[in-house]
C-alpha cells in the first residue's frame, strides 16, 4: 500500500475501512376464545390441543452498540480508490475529528488530484469516515461517506461534509484564539505503526505533547514523553486531532498534524492552527445548515 507524501517532508496518509448495519423487529398480540372460555392475550391454540394454549414470545428488539466512550469525536478516513499518475488506483488513510454533525476536519493533502495537488469539491475517489470506535473490531461506531470537501485558504487543513449527520457523538469545539507557549496538548491519530510499512493502524494511537512555538499558521508541538509509533503522529496520522479535553470525551480542537519529522525520530511537530480558520471553519458549516 502506498501513501501520500507531506510536503515537504512525508505526510501521514495510506490505506482500508468499512461501516455498520442493523435491523429491528415488531410484535403482534392476539385474543382467542374456544367452547366459551377466554385465551389469554398473546396466546394461540395449537392444533390438536383446544385446552393447552401456547404462550407466542415476542421477538426481541435488536439495539446497536453506540459510540466509544473515550475520544468518541476521532475520525479514521480511507479509501480503496485513489487514483495514480499513469493509471490505475491505490488505498491510502487519513485520520480527523467530528467538528459538526455533517463535518469531520482532516488534512487538506488528503484529497488531491493525480498530481498530489489538494483539490476541494466533490472528492476524486470515494473517502469512508469511521468515528466512535478505538478499534477496528469494537463494534458501534458510525460510518459514513465524504460528499464534499473544502480546503483551507491559508493552511494544509480541510473540512470535509458527510452524507448524514453523526448525531450521538458531541463534536469537539475549535480553537477561537491562540494557545498559549507550553500548554499541553493531546494527539490522536489511526497512523502507521511501523517505520517501514506503511498501513493504518487497527487501533487508535494517542500521545502527549506541548506546544513549543507558535507560527502565523502553524504550531511547533513537542513531545512530553520518548517517542514511539504508539504515541506520535507517523504516515497516515495527517489531520490527526491534537486537543485539549478534561474528560476525554468533549474537548477543543487546537491544531491537526500536518508535517514533522520520520516516524519515530526526535524533533517538533508541525501543526495546522485551528484558530487561524475557525472563522472560515464555521462559515462553511454556517452555510451548509442541516
Amino acid at each position: 500500500m502506498s501513501t501520500l507524501s507531506r510536503r515537504p517532508a512525508p505526510v501521514r496518509l495510506g490505506a482500508l475501512a468499512a461501516a455498520a448495519i442493523l435491523g429491528a423487529g415488531i410484535a403482534c398480540a392476539y385474543t382467542v376464545t374456544t367452547q366459551s372460555r377466554s385465551v389469554p392475550r398473546n396466546t394461540v391454540l395449537t392444533s390438536g390441543h383446544t385446552d393447552r394454549p401456547h404462550v407466542v414470545t415476542a421477538p426481541t428488539t435488536t439495539t446497536r452498540p453506540g459510540p466509544s466512550a473515550v475520544l468518541p469525536f476521532n475520525a479514521k478516513l480511507t479509501s480503496a480508490d485513489i487514483p495514480v499518475l499513469g493509471g490505475g488506483i491505490r488505498s491510502g488513510a487519513c485520520s480527523g475529528s467530528l467538528i459538526a454533525a455533517e463535518w469531520v476536519v482532516t488534512a487538506g493533502h488528503c484529497f488531491h488530484d493525480v498530481n498530489d495537488v489538494r483539490v476541494g469539491g466533490a472528492p476524486r475517489y470515494h473517502m469512508t469516515v469511521t468515528l466512535g470506535k478505538l478499534k477496528d473490531s469494537d463494534p458501534g461506531g458510525d460510518s459514513a461517506q465524504v460528499v464534499d470537501v473544502r480546503q483551507s485558504p491559508v493552511n494544509d487543513l480541510a473540512v470535509v461534509r458527510l452524507d448524514r449527520p453523526i448525531t450521538d457523538i458531541k463534536p469537539l469545539a475549535l480553537a477561537d484564539k491562540p494557545p498559549a507557549v507550553g500548554e499541553p496538548l493531546q494527539f490522536a491519530g489511526w497512523g502507521s505503526t511501523s517505520p517501514t510499512v506503511v498501513a493504518p493502524s487497527d487501533h487508535l494511537k494517542r500521545g502527549q505533547f506541548r506546544v513549543a512555538a507558535l507560527h502565523k499558521t502553524t504550531l511547533d508541538a513537542e513531545p512530553t514523553v520518548p517517542r514511539t509509533v504508539e504515541n506520535s503522529p507517523c504516515p497516515d496520522d495527517s489531520g490527526g486531532p491534537f486537543f485539549v479535553s478534561d474528560d476525554n470525551v468533549t474537548g477543543t480542537l487546537v491544531a491537526i498534524v500536518d508535517n514533522g519529522p520520520a516516524c519515530p525520530q526526535p524533533g517538533l511537530e508541525v501543526v495546522a492552527r485551528v484558530d487561524a480558520v475557525s472563522d472560515w471553519i464555521h462559515q462553511q458549516i454556517d452555510a451548509h445548515p442541516r
